[in-house]
């Protein structure tokens, strides 16, 4: 006869257990103790066996009987309901263990021995602390989209676009990693777009009139500050790669026969090694440097110690030092001088303007085929560009070239 919830509150214990009779192999155990436990008697692969469903009155009659017809579910199924809800308890508690706070250490550790650049480790790891407070000790498999949310909408309120954009990214690089590691199986943060206010962006100053930039060449010849800063501006300007590319570079990246620079993909945006031609004006300007700081490793150490290099701000404050706004040029804006000039002397293939700047190709398979690609072109670009700069330093009238003569 099926229990009722009056039998069930009235059974009282004895001194063995007492077994009420649910139907279906559904019971009460009423212990000596006075507890009362609900056990499903069933069958498995021939064998008789018990599942332990919980105490009442925690889970009450109701509760029960639908535990009972989904482990009658499993049954059908061919599933073992004892061996089931182990395993539950198994899965449970590994997504108690891991964390987002754990799988994002996991992530940097990961980040940090393929080589990520020091400045890229220090940023993700910023951002990452700022999502630590509210879901640093959350299971990552109970994270909702919401919690998320919340975390970057504290950011944005403090009028930090930028970072909680970024922020977003950085999370969901922890899911992704927690998806390919088979510890989640989904990244809640491509719920967010959209949900965060886009920032306005703002290009970095760059002086790209020929004429304009030739004044900008002589204001660095009468440069009076440190000789390396000088020397560093000079080849911004020749070269024209990342500032901290050139501001970290290092003597043994140089073959001055193979009139070469190296630049150590640990070191570049796209974490390839990339290779710059040298022209002659950057041969002599590195070999007068080599005589000022040859003896370390580094080209431009700091004035306070050799073992660092000059800092992030040193060329920008040389350059507000010659007069030149913020709003006007910065050390990063002598690459969109370059782009913009080199595009406009129609001499030289886009392809070429963009393996000089070291951008990747978002065609995979032409990258692939690319990667060897245009060096000869860039060697003879490098040695056009040193010479036309030459030109716009004396102030002479710098004809504009659409013909394309110089293509290879």
């Amino acid at each position: 006869m099926p229990l009722t919830d009056t039998t069930i509150r009235n059974a009282k214990a004895s001194a063995s257990v007492v077994k009420l009779s649910d139907g279906e192999g559904l019971q009460l155990w009423v212990m000596p103790t006075g507890a009362k436990l609900w056990r499903l008697a069933y069958r498995f692969g021939g064998k008789q066996k018990k599942l332990s469903i919980g105490p009442y009155p925690e889970i009450d009659l109701r509760g029960a009987r639908a535990r009972r017809e989904a482990a009658k579910a499993q049954l059908r199924d061919g599933l073992d309901p004892s061996e089931q809800k182990r395993l539950h308890k198994i899965t449970q508690a590994t997504s108690r263990a891991n964390t987002f706070g754990l799988i994002a250490d996991e992530l940097m550790d990961k980040k940090e021995k393929e080589g990520r650049a020091p400045a890229t480790m220090e940023k993700a790891r910023w951002l990452l602390d700022l999502a630590r407070p509210a879901l640093g000790t959350r299971p990552i498999t109970e994270i909702s989209a919401a919690e998320i949310l919340a975390s970057l909408r504290k950011v944005e309120a403090r009028g930090r676009h930028e970072s909680a954009k970024s922020l977003r990214t950085a999370i969901g690089q922890v899911f992704r990693y927690a998806i390919a590691t088979a510890r989640a199986e989904n990244d809640p943060t491509f719920a967010l777009r959209g949900a965060l206010i886009v920032p306005k962006v703002t290009h970095r100053a760059a002086i790209t009139s020929p004429k304009e930039f030739g004044a900008l060449l002589r204001a660095i010849d009468g440069f009076d500050g440190q000789p390396t800063t000088k020397a560093a501006l000079r080849l911004m300007a020749l070269l024209f790669p990342r500032p901290g590319e050139l501001r970290l570079s290092e003597w043994d990246e140089f073959d001055f026969a193979a009139a070469s620079w190296l630049i150590p993909a640990k070191r570049t945006k796209m974490r390839k090694d990339h290779r710059v031609p040298l022209p002659a004006q950057a041969l002599a300007i590195l070999k007068e440097l080599h005589r000022e700081t040859g003896e370390g490793s580094l080209l431009f150490p700091s004035l306070r110690t050799t073992r660092r290099p000059i800092s992030e701000n040193t060329m920008n404050a040389a350059l507000r030092r010659m007069g030149f706004s913020q709003a006007e040029m910065t050390s990063h804006g002598f690459r969109a001088a370059a782009s913009t000039m080199l595009n406009e002397s129609g001499l030289w293939s886009s392809d070429t303007i963009e393996r000089a700047l070291a951008h990747q190709d978002e065609d995979e398979v032409r990258r692939a085929y690319a990667r060897g690609q245009y060096w000869d072109e860039r060697v003879k670009m490098a040695q056009w560009w040193a010479d036309h700069l030459d030109t716009l330093r004396t102030g002479a009238t710098v004809l504009s070239m659409k013909s394309g003569a110089a293509r290879s």
